[in-house]
């Protein structure tokens, strides 16, 4: 990906509302559901939707911005190799001197052979993934690790590890997501339902061949849940904003809103306020064993672009205060 300011179309003084504002302009005529097939609009959707990522969180924009990372989010390598990276970098770099170990001696820094190398100031993993069985991102598992010189098994190849994004939309629901590897080639990932951000996928004989003909390295897989221009989740929920007119309001009416399953129809009830939250049951997030969360919809009230003169007539024969002393002289 180029500069994220530059994918935004935003200066790089912008505050964040300004991003924000930039973002959902152009998610909104790039997503997907509104370019079937279109894989040029899709590939830039992904971009745009990436640069928010990385300018909306004031860390990642902040380090960006001092050059510690890409417009990948990865760390430069200057800075990882150098005394003044962050600790983030420097954990980058550790990984890479791990896997280049990985390549040499079929074993991580935890394997005696390593330790001795390396004059044992190596420990175990690095990171450890939240909502992932015993998959520790940098940490291969005890039957994996090579053995000593002399004992007849073979080494095992290294890990590989990868960033996955994905759509808000397959991380709830699953699905499959295309993965490019380091060696060229591309697989499908199984995306379980309910995935968050920071789970590790463990892909199985999808890292490094071994040097000596025994089993290959696994593929550890991070993934990131992108930004979603409709929808925010909070847990099992999910959270939409639907505009109505003052029409729609006072008198209610029948509109269609979006779920992650598709458009609904939806009741507003007569004498409706703005910020009034009506709840979808079950079309929230489900997960194995702990049932589906709800869709909330916030009701925003949405005035004329024009200025309407009935409409003022009527709101001056209909003033009424929204709380008791809220009137203004």
């Amino acid at each position: 990906m180029t500069d994220p300011y530059r994918v935004l179309n935003v200066p790089r003084t912008a505050d964040q509302a300004t991003i924000k504002q930039a973002y959902r302009k152009l998610a909104k005529s790039l997503h997907p559901d509104r370019n079937p097939g279109n894989a040029p609009a899709e590939q830039r959707f992904k971009e745009v939707t990436q640069a928010y990522d990385l300018l909306s969180d004031p860390a990642k924009r902040a380090r960006f911005d001092r050059g510690e990372i890409d417009a990948e989010g990865r760390p430069r390598r200057d800075f990882a190799f150098g005394f003044g990276g962050s600790g983030n970098a420097r954990e980058e770099a550790r990984g890479a001197a791990e896997s280049l170990f990985e390549k040499m001696f079929g074993g991580g820094f935890g394997s005696p052979f390593v330790r001795g190398f390396a004059g044992g100031q190596a420990g175990g993993g690095r990171f450890r993934s939240t909502g992932t069985s015993g998959a520790d991102l940098g940490q291969r598992p005890r039957s994996g690790h090579a053995r000593s010189a002399g004992t007849g098994q073979k080494l095992r190849g290294a890990d590989r590890r990868y960033r996955l994004k994905i759509d808000l939309r397959i991380a709830v629901r699953g699905g499959r997501q295309r993965l490019l590897l380091d060696d060229g080639r591309t697989i499908e990932v199984d995306v379980p339902v309910g995935t968050e951000s920071g789970k590790v996928l463990r892909l199985r004989g999808q890292g490094d061949a071994s040097p000596a003909g025994g089993p290959a390295g696994d593929a550890l897989v991070q993934i990131e849940v992108g930004a979603d221009p409709d929808f925010r989740r909070e847990g099992q929920d999910i959270y939409v904003d639907a505009p109505i007119s003052l029409a729609d309001a006072v008198l209610g009416a029948r509109i269609t809103v979006p779920t992650l399953d598709g458009p609904v129809r939806l009741t507003v009830p007569p004498n409706s306020s703005g910020g009034r939250t009506l709840r979808l049951k079950g079309k929230g997030i489900g997960q194995p064993g702990a049932g589906c969360g709800d869709q909330y919809v916030r009701l925003l009230v949405l005035l004329p672009d024009e200025r309407d003169a009935e409409l003022e007539d009527w709101a001056r024969r209909h003033a009424h205060e929204a709380r008791p002393g809220s009137r203004k002289d």
